[in-house]
């Protein structure tokens, strides 16, 4: 596809739209925009534009879809697979001014927002009234809930309480061709046509630009329990996830980390926690619900099962200071990892009792490779990010061999019966790797929507096919 660049008069038309004060175009302002959490790619939008207001969207889409301008939109710009890199130029729309939660419907247990709220406000919001917004990722304090719903989310807590998928009812998007719509209804049950909703949710800003989101709640649980358990091995520590459910226990979060990985957080943020020798992974249970007696036997059952997969010891947060002392390590473990090294960071996801051969398997590709892996994630529903490290490999391994050894992590996820992403979407990183998982049918499929979406190719090129 051949785009066109941004003219004098296109800009003048710009300016018009949102006001000479919410557009840049010097580079030097541009800085943050030309990359995300991704490492090492950096691309320059030749203009970003600051919208408030959804005819202000649909303006500017109508004038770039005319034009054949590409368009890239941008949330708080902390996506790990390049989603919101300006890889084509064109015009960055950034959403940061669409930043107000718009109502708290308490009867309905709904709530509508914009997508550049920052999720962790909106999630202290309602928890304000009594109610619980679940989806929670790492990046909670700093990414906007539109970026989530682009790239379909998680979290910790999605293992009981469901993905975004569960609790995004409708939204407003705007259109490639400038048209608004609504993607469906505010209601809990929808079987009318095409779900729009749905297929908008995870498609990486590639169809449509959402404008606002109406979300489902649910009353916020009045009690819980968090357990730090150490094992052995990495290999003990996953087969206890699958054994965990297995008993008829739904953890509200059920987290997986490596020795490798605490050490790093230790150093990096100065938590006092002891490493005892020979522990070489950790499982972060909380279970919550509004009845103590029963959170208290569901710790139970856990540790019950714990016992039966080597597990060596159990830690019980005993204050809410200690709680969240235990959630920092695991919330800050990526950015430890990135202060150490230069590393990539992959996100399998496959079904939960694989878990032990895919973090097996992972190891042995390392080995094989001379790359170094530091893995962690959300366990209860399969997901495992793993952080490669350069650690002794060569520049020239790096930068040739090491694709050979994420195609075979791949591989072996597929074979697993997992995929390649659980939550941090395909972008512009993980594109090479689809036809590892998909066919040629997927992506005719796929291409086929995006014409029908975009016809003239504009909004968010170069990703994810």
């Amino acid at each position: 596809m051949t785009y066109n660049k941004i003219s004098a008069d296109v800009l003048s038309q710009i300016n018009a739209i949102v006001g000479a004060e919410n557009v840049l175009s010097i580079p030097a302002a541009m800085e943050i925009y030309s990359h995300d959490e991704t490492e090492d790619l950096v691309y320059y939008p030749e203009v970003v534009v600051k919208p408030k207001y959804t005819e202000e969207v649909a303006a500017l889409m109508a004038l770039c879809h005319e034009h054949l301008i590409p368009v890239t939109p941008r949330g708080a710009g902390t996506g790990l697979a390049g989603g919101a890199l300006a890889v084509n130029g064109g015009l960055m729309i950034s959403m940061e001014r669409f930043n107000q939660i718009l109502e708290i419907d308490e009867q309905n247990l709904q709530a509508t927002v914009e997508p550049g709220v920052i999720t962790e406000t909106f999630i202290e919001a309602v928890a304000e009234k009594g109610l619980l917004y679940p989806v929670d990722p790492a990046s909670k304090g700093s990414c906007f809930i539109g970026g989530n719903v682009a790239n379909c989310s998680g979290g910790p807590r999605v293992v009981k309480y469901g993905t975004i998928r569960e609790y995004v009812l409708n939204m407003e998007v705007v259109l490639p061709t400038g048209e608004v719509i609504w993607t469906g209804a505010n209601t809990l049950k929808y079987a009318s046509g095409y779900n729009l909703t749905q297929l908008l949710i995870g498609s990486e800003g590639t169809l449509g630009i959402v404008t606002k989101i109406v979300t489902k709640l649910i009353p916020k649980p009045t009690f819980d329990a968090l357990m730090l358990a150490s094992f052995t091995s990495n290999e003990d520590a996953c087969a206890a996830v699958s054994a965990i459910f297995r008993a008829g226990v739904v953890p509200s979060a059920l987290e997986f980390m490596e020795r490798r990985g605490m050490e790093w957080v230790i150093k990096y943020d100065g938590i006092n926690f002891e490493l005892k020798d020979g522990i070489e992974a950790f499982l972060l249970i909380e279970a919550d619900g509004s009845n103590q007696d029963v959170v208290f036997a569901d710790c139970e059952k856990i540790n019950e099962v714990l016992e039966q997969y080597n597990c060596q010891d159990v830690l019980f947060a005993d204050s809410s200071a200690q709680k969240e002392e235990l959630w920092r390590i695991r919330r800050t473990m990526a950015v430890s990892v990135k202060s150490n090294s230069v590393y990539k960071e992959e996100d399998t996801v496959v079904p939960r009792a694989a878990l032990p051969k895919l973090i097996n398997g992972i190891k042995e590709i390392g080995s094989k490779y001379g790359f170094e892996s530091v893995c962690y994630g959300h366990a209860g529903d399969g997901n495992l990010h793993v952080n490669i490290i350069k650690a002794g490999m060569s520049d020239n391994d790096w930068n040739n061999n090491l694709t050979n050894g994420i195609t075979e992590i791949f591989e072996l996820t597929v074979s697993l019966g997992g995929t390649l992403s659980g939550e941090h979407g395909i972008g512009l990183v993980q594109k090479g790797y689809m036809p590892l998982k998909y066919t040629p049918v997927h992506f005719a499929i796929w291409k086929g929507i995006k014409a029908v979406f975009d016809p003239n190719g504009i909004l968010n090129p170069g990703k994810i096919f």
